[in-house]
């Protein structure tokens, strides 16, 4: 809901704004895509190798965490692109509060940082329950289910920040 309200927000003043600027987004945006939708990937083959694991096949599964691991480093990764676009855009001269289109920029990309770092919270309480053979398939579930809507939340904000910035 708050992404929807930013959402209407951001329509609503650009559309009522005479001092609205466009600006070019930052290129390592699209590759922060690939590495989210990767995470994704990854993530799904941790979710097979984890039920073969619980299913009684451990000797014939690597072992299930790895791929978890792997999905984390990923979305650490995401977040340090967005450092990196936020970096971008400030040699740029564009701030916070420098205008209007710079404000929604930030505001929308650092929220959504903020989940996709709740989200890695999550995988992190997924691995330990997975290292203390606690983990019950829910929790990975519930895990997943949070990070892909993540994965599809981002590019509904990509494709909102390219058609309105």
């Amino acid at each position: 809901m708050m992404f929807a309200a930013f959402s209407s927000a951001l329509i609503v003043r650009k559309g009522s704004s005479l001092d609205w600027q466009t600006f070019t987004l930052p290129s390592i945006l699209y590759f922060n895509t690939l590495i989210l939708l990767a995470s994704s990937v990854t993530l799904e083959v941790s979710r097979r190798r984890v039920a073969a694991f619980m299913g009684g096949l451990k000797s014939q599964v690597e072992s299930p965490a790895r791929w978890l691991y792997i999905t984390l480093f990923l979305g650490l990764l995401f977040v340090a692109g967005q450092y990196a676009a936020w970096s971008q855009l400030r040699t740029e001269g564009l701030y916070l509060a420098t205008n209007p289109s710079s404000s929604f920029f930030y505001v929308l990309t650092a929220t959504h940082a903020l989940h996709v770092l709740g989200g890695l919270g999550g995988l992190v309480y997924v691995i330990r329950k997975l290292s203390k053979s606690a983990l019950r398939r829910s929790q990975l579930d519930a895990a997943a289910r949070y990070w892909h809507f993540m994965d599809v939340l981002w590019l509904y904000l990509l494709c909102l920040l390219w058609m309105k910035l």
